[in-house]
């Protein structure tokens, strides 16, 4: 494999680039309209224009992947996550022009990716599951009989897709109706698919998925385990790996699970089986992810494994390069995504430029990052900045790691997630470990950031005034710094 296509955006595209990069592949990167100057761009050796701004007509249109890929005469493809990377008619598409894709087959994604043809997979292979329906569900009357009879508060979701799409939370069963035609509505505009079906609510549980690798030759190992159980509508904020309150017992029964999905499915690459568990650590199968997590970072830092690198070397039909006894999880990680959201607005996205912009650094701090200074933040796509994620040693460094690099990471112009990381770090909730996805519902205010804001502000003001200091005029005049300059030149010739 001597080139290969990023067939995306952002953060998630240089990752890639980096690791290609390291292994002496060459990179081509695709752009739209809005990231004509995005760093993504700058750091391929090649890079394509492929449409308009909106990702209907860019980032999401086959063709025009396709074409960029024959353009390039690249050897593969690698997805990232998000846009086309669980679509299984776009890797369809790259089997049929011979492209190889850096992820799983068509087939397996197909499987899997349909959360009611999962769960029947996983019933099949006796992985624990909630009480739901097995089908997908369009009879008002016979939805309505099923959720009596799994019992109140049901959870209705789109069997495509996944963002929290086509999901809905039904209290009562005065409510569940009209929740259900709003449902299949949202999931038909999201997915193109209005399939829902019913399961068990559960209401405050931790939300835990499993990392897993396998090649084509039928070996494969699972990476341990992340808790992503920060959450605002129903997608991650927070995540840190390993969960704090799972047992060596309880971590290799769920790791068992994934693998036996894994080898029914014939999956092949990286990709992560979800689970959620209750109060008394039972744990249930929720769905699996056939691509890279966004929240990936966390596990590479435990284990010390790349698992872009991975994923190339399995596309390319090599044997893993690890057992499972080859794997130990090591210290503990913590990642907090940079939104351009506005937590005291509901979480509210933001955009804008960046007035002033500076990472942090040190031991144990990476950030995955796609913007610098003067850049503006487009309306047009997700509003994920950067991926702050950290390491420390136990639990605790790591957290007062996280407090650290979020004090050092400096964002003015756009409304931003650090001050909530801060408050989160800060709560006896998440430093004992109890808490659970119901966390910012129950704890989080807008008040809760004020003084975070506070301290910000008087940071911002700090700066502006030094910055301003330095652009002052000098206090030599005109005449002397002529003469200053001229005896410098002066001297540099005699």
């Amino acid at each position: 494999m001597k080139k290969i296509l990023i067939a995306n955006r952002g953060e998630i595209a240089i990752r890639v680039i980096r690791s290609a990069h390291e292994m002496g592949i060459s990179t081509v990167a695709v752009y739209s309209d809005a990231d004509r100057t995005a760093l993504h761009v700058q750091h391929a050796d090649e890079a394509v224009y492929i449409g308009k701004s909106s990702a209907s007509d860019s980032y999401l249109s086959i063709s025009k992947i396709i074409e960029a890929c024959k353009q390039t005469n690249v050897d593969a493809v690698h997805p990232g996550y998000g846009f086309l990377s669980e679509n299984p008619l776009f890797a369809k598409a790259l089997e049929k022009e011979s492209i190889k894709l850096i992820g799983p087959s068509s087939e397996a994604m197909e499987l899997m990716g349909n959360k009611l043809s999962a769960k029947k997979l996983a019933l099949a292979h006796k992985i624990p599951l909630l009480k739901g329906t097995s089908h997908p569900i369009s009879d008002t009357n016979e939805a309505l009989q099923q959720a009596r009879d799994i019992g109140f508060p049901i959870l209705i979701k789109a069997a495509a897709g996944g963002g929290g799409k086509g999901m809905r939370i039904v209290q009562d069963q005065e409510d569940f109706l009209n929740e259900l035609k709003l449902a299949i509505s949202e999931a038909s505009s999201a997915f193109g698919d209005g399939s829902v079906f019913l399961e068990r609510y559960i209401s405050a549980p931790k939300h835990v998925e499993i990392q897993v690798l396998a090649d084509e030759h039928g070996n494969s190992i699972y990476l341990f385990e992340r808790e992503c159980s920060i959450q605002r509508r129903h997608q991650k904020v927070i995540e840190e790996a390993p969960c704090s309150v799972l047992t060596p017992a309880i971590r290799e029964k769920m790791g068992k699970c994934a693998l036996d999905l894994v080898k029914a499915c014939n999956y092949t690459g990286a990709g992560t089986v979800e689970f959620i568990v209750d109060n008394q650590l039972n744990f249930y199968f929720l769905e699996m992810n056939t691509r890279l997590q966004v929240e990936h970072p966390i596990t590479e830092l435990i284990t010390g494994v790349d698992l872009v690198k991975e994923q190339i070397n399995i596309a390319q039909g090599k044997v893993l390069s690890l057992t499972q006894e080859d794997v130990n999880i090591q210290g503990h990680a913590i990642e907090l995504r940079i939104y351009a959201e506005d937590p005291k607005n509901n979480f509210l996205p933001d955009t804008g430029m960046l007035d002033n912009y500076k990472i942090p650094s040190g031991p144990g701090v990476r950030v995955d990052n796609a913007y610098d200074i003067g850049m503006e933040v487009s309306v047009y796509y997700d509003p994920m900045i950067a991926k702050l994620s950290v390491w420390g040693k136990d639990r605790h460094e790591a957290i007062q790691r996280m407090k650290r690099a979020i004090t050092e990471y400096k964002i003015t112009g756009i409304k931003n997630t650090l001050n909530f990381g801060s408050f989160v770090m800060d709560h006896p909730a998440f430093q004992d470990g109890s808490y659970n996805t119901k966390f910012i519902d129950i704890h989080f205010q807008s008040e809760s950031i004020e003084n975070c804001d506070k301290d910000a502000l008087i940071s911002a003001l700090i700066g502006n005034y030094l910055f301003k200091k330095k652009q002052q005029p000098d206090p030599l005049s005109n005449s002397q710094k002529n003469n200053s300059r001229s005896n410098w030149r002066r001297n540099r010739t005699n």
